[in-house]
């Protein structure tokens, strides 16, 4: 494999094969100068893993081999960078040495922190430790939920940047109406932990959801953040992020969102930030001190909510920026941090949020999205994972 290309793009997630595809769609002369590295063999459609969890969809319909999602026109290796060496336009990596490169597109995503809360990795998947999280065990949450004949259902929101700033309440919701069909909600207390002040940043879809929890008579707390978990005697202990005194609840079920971070080849790089993510520009995407190199998705410090649907809107800037760069014409693409999260409230109820930087909805919808919608589950469920895998990594949306 030759060791120059015009274009790298580091991580074959959902923001990496965007880029490549819509770059080789609309600059046909890049064909065999794009280079995708990444050492997965799988690809996740990871929006689907709240239904998985609640029993609703399958997880196998949420993977696909890496190799048969690389464009047409791209080369694929399967390694991992160790070092970004920006001023020479180098990256390195593990098994193949250095690669040069004219242009960078950094697209890595998030990294799962598991040892941040003590007892966490060691009791996943056992005495009711659940985590939608994590493909390996995502089954457990629904195994879990099946054999629940009530008790306390515990789920919680760290305090650190997540994928998709809904998804810890979805699966909330789900169980809840789950305990509703089973005859089991009476004899069930439903409790959330979250780091956050409120149960949602944005104010419009902040007050329909506060309506939710109160319909569903979900129990709160805000501003806390869990810290351990002592699995054999099921009990979540929490620190009080306003205050000095933590505290401990006893479950019979929990749904742990785990602590996330940059990935540390990101961390301990050049291209990072003070929080060590990926300092892009929030509008050109383009990184602050190295104009060759872009930066999106989950990886960045961009100060909207890390999705999918972020990414589907910031590919086509990273693209037209890129380009714009290689004919030597102004940057000018901008995005606005759109963002959006489909919060299933229920077997078959869905809000959809969408939202700029400024907490703005930016809605889609000729109609209010802030009230719950078959309609809106049945996009999320059957035709959102279609438009994904159809679409949007083929670069056409």
């Amino acid at each position: 494999m030759k060791t120059r290309f015009r274009v790298v793009i580091i991580g074959a997630g959902t923001g990496g094969i965007s880029v490549a595809a819509r770059l080789l769609r609309e600059r046909k002369s890049l064909n065999g100068e794009v280079l995708l590295i990444d050492p997965a063999e799988k690809h996740y459609y990871q929006p689907l893993w709240t239904l998985v969890g609640a029993g609703a969809a399958q997880k196998s319909e949420s993977e696909r081999d890496m190799e048969t999602l690389i464009p047409e026109g791209a080369e694929w290796l399967q390694d991992r960078v160790t070092t970004f060496l920006p001023n020479e336009q180098q990256v390195e990596t593990a098994k193949h040495g250095k690669i040069q490169y004219d242009y960078l597109v950094v697209s890595p995503g998030i990294e799962i922190d598991w040892e941040k809360i003590k007892g966490l990795k060691e009791s996943l998947g056992t005495n009711g430790v659940c985590s939608n999280y994590s493909f390996e065990h995502v089954d457990y949450t629904w195994e879990t939920l099946r054999q629940f004949k009530g008790g306390t259902a515990l789920f919680t929101h760290p305090a650190s940047p997540v994928k998709c700033g809904g998804a810890p309440q979805k699966i909330m919701y789900l169980v809840e109406d789950h305990l509703q069909k089973k005859g089991l909600r009476d004899q069930s207390e439903i409790i959330f932990g979250s780091a956050n002040p409120a149960i949602f940043d944005v104010e419009k879809y902040r007050n329909a959801l506060e309506k939710v929890v109160d319909r569903k008579d979900i129990e709160t707390h805000f501003r806390v953040n869990l810290i351990e978990i002592r699995a054999e005697e099921k009990i979540a202990v929490f620190e009080d992020l306003d205050g000095d005194r933590g505290f401990e609840i006893r479950y019979d079920m929990i749904h742990v969102t785990p602590p996330m971070r940059s990935p540390q080849f990101i961390r301990n790089s050049p291209l990072s930030d003070a929080g060590g993510w990926v300092n892009v520009d929030k509008h050109t995407l383009q990184h602050q001190s190295f104009n060759t190199v872009f930066g999106i998705g989950d990886c960045t410090n961009l100060p909207t909510s890390k999705t999918g649907a972020a990414i589907r809107k910031q590919a086509p800037v990273v693209v037209a920026n890129l380009l714009s760069l290689i004919d030597n014409m102004p940057v000018v693409a901008s995005y606005d941090g759109y963002s959006s999260c489909p919060i299933v409230t229920g077997y078959n109820k869905l809000i959809l949020a969408e939202f700029d930087y400024e907490k703005v909805p930016q809605e889609s919808m000729p109609f209010n999205q802030a009230k719950e919608r078959h309609s809106m589950y049945i996009l999320k469920k059957d035709f959102l994972p279609i438009m994904y895998w159809n679409g949007m990594l083929k670069g056409t949306m």
